[in-house]
């Protein structure tokens, strides 16, 4: 067997039934789920390749919900697919029918509430002292590390020790903690471990202080926020605040970028959520990427597989501000917003497959300090044997002024099916070439200079020139939210009554329904809350509550705010 296959192998037996880490064994489930707290990635291995339909539904209720349908890889004789939008801790029933067999089984979503076990209170004001965590906790009860109550506890490293934090125990949470000046690392989780969780701290002003490694300087790569060593999984990076690393990277101008991080994840086993964290700095301080790690190409890398990002508020990258790339199998990325970066969502490789891009916003994009071209929405990239595995891009917005370029980088693509998103790009949305013409690009928001290789046969295109299917004629600027009804011109010269005066108009401007809004088509499992005739195309359903972002996202005003906020 080659170590590629070894490797995904291993990682594909630790992750067993209703989301629970067992050892790889004989005993693994077929099918079988692996849950994070809202989304459950299945797996059906079986000969009989074909059509896979989904559908679930929560123990307690009566009716059925239809899913995206399971995505056959004959390399490994296995249906895969998600679920997503589900409740944490509850138990749902799932069948899968294919066009020769059918099955069910039942599996419960991760619980986000944790038990907690032996607490451990750090010495209130400020301290010097690094904090080196060696005790477990277990699956009945967490250790949890954190501040004294109604004070608050900062780690000052002076750079002098390399992290504010290590981490080298499995079921911990540290919460509320504040770190500066850490040497290298805000928070390092060492090589394995697992079940580990960080939230709502706050790290600063970490790393080498070397600016980019392009102008002379040896120091500063890939120092992080928080750093996960190869091998752990089952990590859950929610609600902290990272920001203004002492370093800096440099910009595409200057050659590849190399600098800090807010969150690297290396080689990870998978059981990943990232979620609604703000990942934050200055142009002059800006990050290599906000969240990444691990090989490019590779049958792992960073999420790997059944991970989980969402609800982060990123600004300033000079890469990447979201790094998926290797197996992801299961890995699910939504609901982010990202501001100042160059590639949106880095997806190079996409190995095994599928990963679910959906929601999710950008804003400004720009190569360099001087440059103000923008980079792609989404990198691809692919060569064999890291190849082939099927990308969902859906529901995402994308708009103008000082946006991408393009949908799609110009690497090589395969395999990835775009529904109801908003490319407001200025040059192309697919490669010119595709590594296997299997690709389904449709019903998007398109207004660029070239489609390369994707054919919308359904799309929405704003112009001036006279309408054609699904072509509106308009100088209609875009919104993230968009409005209901927009401008639009009538060419010609038209006649229009004013009272008891006729008057002729030349090419009147008029109003008329947004094309976006009932633009989309519906996608199982994925906008069945959808308002009026149809789903909108991009990421907000007007009439739907507003997406939110970061560290609040969702909260209270009064909830949930730790001591150094307060």
């Amino acid at each position: 067997m080659k170590p590629f296959n070894l490797i995904f192998l291993l990682a594909a037996l630790l992750f067993l039934h209703d989301g629970y880490c067992q050892s790889p064994g004989e005993n693994t489930p077929n099918p079988y789920t692996v849950s994070t707290y809202e989304c459950a990635g299945l797996y059906w291995t079986t000969p009989e390749s074909g059509n896979c339909t989904v559908k679930y539904k929560k123990s307690s209720d009566s009716d059925w919900t239809k899913g995206l349908d399971l995505v056959y890889d004959d390399r490994d004789g296995q249906y895969r697919g998600s679920i997503v939008g589900l409740d944490p801790n509850t138990e749902f029933q799932v069948e899968l029918s294919s066009d020769q067999a059918k099955t069910a089984m039942n599996f419960t979503t991760r619980n986000d509430q944790f038990p907690i076990g032996k607490t451990t209170y750090l010495p209130e004001g400020e301290s010097t002292d690094p904090v080196i965590i060696t005790e477990s906790g277990t699956p009945e009860g967490y250790h949890l590390v954190t501040v004294p109550e109604n004070t608050s506890s900062v780690l000052n490293m002076g750079n002098v020790s390399n992290e504010g934090i290590q981490i080298d125990a499995d079921y911990v949470i540290v919460r509320g903690v504040e770190i500066r000046n850490a040497k290298v690392d805000g928070i390092r989780i060492k090589k394995d471990r697992h079940d580990i969780v960080i939230e709502q701290c706050y790290i600063t002003f970490w790393g080498r202080i070397g600016g980019p490694i392009t102008y002379g300087n040896l120091e500063g790569s890939t120092d992080s926020g928080i750093n996960a060593e190869n091998g752990t999984w089952n990590l859950t990076i929610q609600r902290n605040l990272i920001e203004d690393p002492r370093g800096a990277s440099n910009d595409w101008e200057t050659g590849h970028p190399a600098g800090p991080q807010g969150i690297t994840i290396s080689q990870s086993l998978g059981g990943n959520v990232i979620r609604y964290n703000d990942i934050l700095s200055t142009e002059d301080h800006g990050f290599n990427d906000a969240i990444g790690g691990g090989s490019n190409y590779s049958n792992v890398g960073n999420m790997n597989r059944d991970s989980d990002i969402y609800g982060n508020l990123i600004r300033s990258v000079w890469d990447d501000a979201i790094e998926v790339e290797g197996a992801n199998m299961n890995v699910r990325v939504f609901g982010n917003y990202a501001h100042k970066f160059f590639n949106g969502i880095a997806t190079a490789s996409t190995t095994k497959g599928p990963i679910y891009i959906y929601r999710n916003v950008v804003g400004e994009s720009r190569v360099g300090h001087r440059n103000p071209i923008g980079g792609s929405f989404i990198k691809t990239g692919e060569r064999e044997p890291y190849a082939g595995g099927r990308r969902y891009v859906l529901h995402n917005t994308i708009v103008q002024p000082k946006g991408v370029s393009h949908a799609f980088s110009g690497h090589g693509i395969s395999n990835t099916i775009t529904r109801n998103n908003i490319f407001d790009v200025s040059g192309r949305l697919a490669a010119d070439r595709e590594t296997v013409d299997d690709s389904d690009y449709d019903y998007d928001y398109f207004s660029g200079l070239s489609m390369g290789v994707a054919k919308e046969q359904n799309g929405i295109k704003f112009s001036t020139t006279p309408s054609a299917t699904r072509l509106y004629r308009t100088s209609y600027s875009l919104e993230y939210y968009p409005r209901s009804r927009i401008n639009s011109i009538v060419w010609g010269r038209k006649p229009y009554q004013f009272g008891e005066v006729k008057r002729a108009i030349t090419d009147p401007v008029v109003q008329i329904s947004n094309p976006l809004i009932d633009g989309g088509i519906e996608i199982p499992g994925f906008n069945a809350d959808f308002e009026g005739n149809a789903p909108d195309v991009g990421a907000f359903e007007v009439g739907n509550t507003p997406l939110e972002f970061g560290r609040r996202a969702y909260l209270a005003h009064d909830e949930g705010w730790p001591a150094w906020e307060k």
